[in-house]
Order: C-alpha cells, then structure tokens, then sequence
C-alpha cells in the first residue's frame, strides 16, 4: 500500500507524536510498504507530488526540528509567520495520493476529530475512529456524562464554565479532589489538590489551557490502562509511577513508571476490567482501537477515567504491549489497525 504517516502537528504532544510517527513509519516500512512520513503542520516542499510514493529518501530525516524541548502551541505556530493554514505544504495534496493514512497526531487538532472530519471530506481513507467519538473522547467532561448515562462506574465530577462555579464544584467534590483541563492530553493540565487554595490554584491554570475546567473526586488506588481492538479487549497493563502519579514527566521519561503486562490481578478483576473497557469503547462510539484507563480503589472496584483514541505507538508503548502477549508484534500491530480502519469504509 502507499501510506502516508501523519505525525507533528502543533498541539504541546508534537514530540511525543512525532516518536509515534516515527516508530510507525519504519515498521510499516519493514511489512514492504511504500511509506511516506509528514508533519502534517509544516509539510514538505520540493517534492514531486505525483511520484511521491516512488521517492525512497529518509522521510523522518525530513521532520522540522524545533530545537525547543515541549514546546507550547503559540511557539509552534509562530515558526510559520503569516501562514495561517493548519496543513504544511503539499500535505494535503499527498494524503489524497495515498491510499491510507495512518494518524500518529496526538492532542489538540490530531485527536480531537477535526483532521478526521477534512480527512473525510477529502475522501481520505485514515486510521483510528472518526470524526464524532474523537471529539466525545478528547473532552472528558463529555466522556464523563457518557459513562454514567450507560452505567460505567467512574469518578463524580463537577464541570464549570466561569470561576464563579469554583464554590459550587468545591462544595460537590469534596477533598482530595483532581482538577483537569478537560481537552488536555498526556495528563498535561491535571492537578491532584488537597486545599480550597490548591484547588483555585489548578483551577487557574486549567483555565489557561481550557474554556471549562473539570472537578473529580480522588480516588486512591492503582492505575491500569486496557486497550480494545476492533471492540475487543487487550491484555491490562499495571502503571506504577515511581513517584507521584502517571502525568506528562512519568508517561514519556524513561525508567519514570514500571509497567506490568500482563497486570498482576485475580482472573475476577482482570474480566471485570476488560468487559467494562469493551463497555467503554462501545458507549463512546469508538471505532478501530482505544486504549481505556482505570483505577481500582482499596475495594477493587474500578473506575473509568477516560478513554485515548490515538494512544502512544511505539514498541514500547502501552498498547504495543499488550498485543505483544497475544504473540502480535509492532509491525503486525500497525497492520492489523490498518485492516480494521478499513472496515469503516
């Protein structure tokens, strides 16, 4: 096939997703593709639209170097100067040649179902979910009401739009309390508080981020994560963060977590799990592959948090881990999403 990995972009996740992209593009490389890398934000010039797929060159040497660790959305639009189109050069004109396109974009406009919904309109075939569960999965305020109207325990919480409903949300949550900036992704904008004062603190910050700003009870306990597969459940992976909990500095720093798959559970919990991520998957309208995150209190009961529609893809991550105990290898993996996205079509 000729595939296009889309990767980059301009959201606070553009390292993180360029790995992706990266680990993506070699292993589908390795399957006898013919693949082309792109940053969907700044795009390639001097290239020859029409044979690109014919074009051999490094395509990950071609990425834009930003030079600047984490850097924020402001900054990454700035190197464009007076460019205001989201697509980097000849971008789009590429996608359309190719006959899939794999999304390796993580955050704000790569997971949040706008370039699904051009893809779309483009006629573009590409992996992962669509455009709707995208949008209903990036905001987990809306996750949140989609999880209780279909019975899937999870954290109360309280969303507001203005400051003027911080008394209110205190008031229904209660302390320990995590305050997140709903649309933010790989923990970024989430704060675990104790005091009205830290509360107010991270809220302020969230609003930052957010034009509303969500107030969850705490919940103590361990963190699992369960990826699902064309509706089915993988293998759970036990996430330990050698210190705090599993934020932006654990998720991508080496020897930050430890990581256990499959998670050392009784068969009870591991079903439970796995039937309440498939439960999950389901009630958000996802298609392809997920990965749903949990916690299980002192009482082993499980709580869903909220459910990732392009998590990490490199051999190391979460996902890749869990397919890698059903025998199902990195480059395998890529292939077997490319096959199931298909059946969107």
């Amino acid at each position: 096939m000729n595939i296009v990995v889309l990767a980059g972009g301009n959201s606070t996740e553009r390292d993180v997703s360029l790995v992706s992209g990266k680990a993506v593009y070699e292993a589908l490389k390795s399957k006898g593709h013919n693949v082309v890398l792109l940053d969907v934000f700044f795009g390639i010039e001097d290239v020859d639209v029409e044979n690109i797929f014919e074009d051999k060159r490094d395509w990950a040497e071609g990425i834009k170097k930003i030079g600047v660790d984490n850097p924020d959305s402001d900054y990454i639009k700035s190197l464009k100067g007076a460019d205001k189109d989201f697509f980097g050069k000849n971008v789009r004109e590429i996608c359309m040649k190719a006959d899939f396109v794999f999304m390796a974009l993580h955050g704000a406009n790569g997971e949040d179902g706008r370039i699904q919904a051009a893809l779309d309109l483009m006629q573009v075939k590409y992996s992962g979910t669509d455009y709707l569960s995208s949008a209903i999965c990036m905001d987990k305020s809306i996750t949140k009401e989609l999880f209780i109207m279909n019975g899937i325990r999870t954290p109360k919480a309280y969303t507001i739009r203005t400051e003027d409903g911080f008394k209110d949300a205190i008031k229904e949550i209660g302390f320990s309390m995590v305050v997140k900036a709903p649309n933010g992704g790989s923990s970024v904008g989430v704060y675990i508080v104790d005091t009205e004062e830290e509360a107010f603190n991270a809220m302020k910050e969230c609003f930052k981020l957010d034009n509303h700003v969500l107030f969850e009870q705490y919940i103590k306990g361990r963190e699992f994560t369960c990826g699902v597969l064309d509706g089915k459940a993988l293998p759970i992976v036990e996430i330990e963060p050698v210190e705090g909990f599993y934020d932006y500095k654990n998720k991508y720093q080496a020897g930050s977590t430890i990581e256990t798959c499959p998670a050392k559970l009784d068969e009870d919990i591991t079903l439970n799990i796995q039937k309440h991520a498939e439960e999950a998957f389901k009630a958000l309208h996802i298609k392809t592959y997920a990965r749903i995150d949990f916690l299980l209190n002192e009482q082993n009961e499980d709580f869903c948090l909220e459910a990732n529609t392009i998590p990490g893809m490199t051999p190391m991550s979460l996902i890749p881990q869990e397919a890698k105990v059903l025998g199902i290898d990195f480059p395998e993996l890529c292939e077997k999403i490319i096959e199931i996205s298909l059946n969107k079509y």
